[in-house]
């Protein structure tokens, strides 16, 4: 094990000791907009993996022979389409992946304690190089700028050792202040209840936007990712209303147009009136686009 002052900070470590320049890092599409920036920040090739509930099997097995030297992942809670892997489609992802001895696995599973979803990560699947990063600014606290990873031992060397040439160590105040809250009961009780929370709010905005014929895509975690056909006029026409969303644009890749709504803060009561506006505001949209 090994830490980090977030899960970005271990990631981009990672991704520049072991790639150069121009080598390919699967990304999910759409996936987390500040993963994308900072692998083209690298100066690495992003190579865009479809998802649905996780990564597609026959996408990624059809990037990997296409200079791949990175897998970047999340097991759940996947943001923005609020994925999580199955026990199936774990070991459909591990299988090509084993085949692949010198690609570096990276599984961000930010939300981990929160996410309201079993664990089924891939690391377990005998692959050489892998590496699970866990953060707990979505559980815990957003200043806790903290990230814990498990990983093989040449990405645990190469990671420490580019580690003692930059920031030297993360402080052992903040893990032995993240191992005091995981072990407080009242803490972990906080922690449940907030999981409850948010499943709570993602379940009732799903089941008021299918009331309304809307689509939308959220097995876990505090997003909804919504396809829409104009993601200028959806986020315009809902400001219009009082709502804030985010065009998705920032993204996806290949992906076709859709907005990002967050639940984090939406409790189930206002779910009827954001559902009931979203419908209105697709409406005008499609009038708008000509049906």
């Amino acid at each position: 094990m090994t830490f980090a002052h977030r899960a970005l900070d271990l990631i981009g470590r990672l991704l520049s000791v072991e790639l150069r320049p121009v080598d390919g890092v699967a990304m999910e599409d759409p996936g987390y907009h500040h993963l994308l920036d900072l692998v083209t920040a690298l100066g690495l090739r992003i190579v865009p993996t479809a998802v649905d509930d996780g990564a597609r099997p026959e996408a990624l097995r059809a990037v990997l022979p296409a200079g791949v030297r990175a897998v970047v992942c999340s097991p759940r809670a996947q943001n923005p389409y609020g994925g999580c892997f199955s026990e199936a489609r774990r070991d459909e992802l591990v299988a090509p992946l084993r085949d692949e001895p010198d690609v570096l696995i990276v599984e961000n599973d930010h939300a981990s304690a929160v996410a309201k979803a079993p664990l089924w990560t891939l690391t377990g699947g005998g692959l050489t190089r892998w590496v699970h990063v866990r953060t707990v600014s979505k559980s815990l606290g957003t200043d806790l700028r903290w990230a814990t990873a498990a990983c093989d031992a040449t990405t645990l060397a190469r990671h420490d050792g580019r580690l003692l040439l930059t920031s030297g160590w993360v402080s052992h105040l903040l893990p032995e202040t993240v191992y005091g809250l995981m072990t407080d009961d009242g803490t972990r009780a906080l922690v449940t209840r907030a999981e409850r929370t948010y499943e709570a709010r993602r379940s009732a905005l799903l089941q008021e936007l299918a009331k309304r014929g809307t689509e939308a895509h959220g097995a876990s975690g505090m997003n909804l990712w919504v396809p829409v056909r104009d993601e200028s006029a959806v986020v315009n026409g809902l400001r219009s209303y009082g709502w804030w969303v985010a065009a998705g644009a920032r993204f996806r890749m290949a992906a076709g147009p859709e907005v990002r709504i967050s639940v984090a803060d939406l409790r189930p009561a206002d779910a009827v009136r954001l559902a009931s506006d979203f419908a209105l505001v697709l409406g005008e949209s499609a009038a708008t686009c000509g049906g």
